[in-house]
């Protein structure tokens, strides 16, 4: 199990299923279906975020087993005692997770302390309902040398202290951003893990303020010998006026690559 500790963040987030009005197309409401989902998530041993404290708070955790006779979900605890007590004591909770480009979402009532396999873990009712957001495969642009988009975000030390890091975008699309990192700065960005207020200059667009999350890590070695990390991040709850603007800039440089290709321009 990958690390489980519980994150501040510094702005709330809205997720889709608290926005039925524009979702509503997305959400299985029938236990067989709700069921299947949920069992995709033990069967692929999906990394699942649990978000609580209205958003301000998650951590880390898998589905271990969905009982359809008792109406419970057992989750995985966290490895931090501390972590597994906040969550314990929320109200409500959030769940996240991506199973084959598949976004999926769903609330928890309560949490409570159970056993599974010997071990300390969750357990809680059946969610009534989840959001399984599938739309057609984003259109991944690479970005422009010419016109590099520089990353800037704000990671926090172990001691508590902030590290400003910085990164080139490799590609960006209407999901997510791959940055370019050295293998000192990958090492600080694990799997799952939440980075927010991440600012991004898009040329010619502006400023793109948004959180991620952390999906996958890549070792990619160029023509020359040197070495890289293409670290995959996923935009996070991002605003409809702020995908608009990602969507603006890949459409206008695509535009102006081809013009080039072409001999337009």
């Amino acid at each position: 199990m990958e690390e489980t500790d519980v994150q501040p963040q510094e702005t709330p987030l809205r997720f889709e299923i608290e926005q039925p009005d524009d979702y509503e197309q997305y959400l299985l409401r029938s236990r067989p279906e709700i069921v299947a989902v949920l069992r995709s998530l033990v069967q692929k041993r999906a990394l699942v975020s649990a978000y609580f404290n209205r958003g301000s708070s998650f951590l880390l955790t898998s589905v271990l087993q969905v009982d359809t006779g008792s109406g419970q979900l057992v989750l995985d605890c966290g490895r931090e005692e501390a972590t597994n007590r906040q969550a314990l004591l929320a109200d409500q909770l959030i769940l996240t997770a991506m199973v084959d480009k598949v976004k999926i979402q769903f609330t928890l009532s309560k949490l409570a302390e159970t056993q599974s396999a010997g071990r300390a873990a969750f357990s809680a009712a059946l969610p009534d309902k989840v959001l399984r957001l599938q739309r057609r495969e984003y259109f991944r642009l690479s970005t422009p040398i010419a016109k590099p988009v520089k990353f800037v975000t704000t990671l926090k030390r172990p001691d508590g202290s902030a590290l400003i890091v910085e990164a080139s975008l490799l590609d960006i699309s209407g999901g997510g951003v791959g940055l370019m990192a050295s293998p000192a700065l990958a090492a600080l960005l694990p799997r799952g893990g939440m980075l927010t207020e991440c600012r991004m200059t898009l040329p010619d667009e502006g400023l793109l303020v948004a959180n991620l999350c952390v999906r996958n890590k890549f070792d990619v070695t160029t023509r020359g010998g040197s070495r890289y990390v293409r670290v995959g991040c996923e935009f996070i709850a991002l605003p409809g006026a702020r995908m608009s603007m990602v969507q603006r800039y890949i459409t206008r440089v695509e535009r102006e690559r081809k013009a080039r290709l072409s001999g337009m321009a």
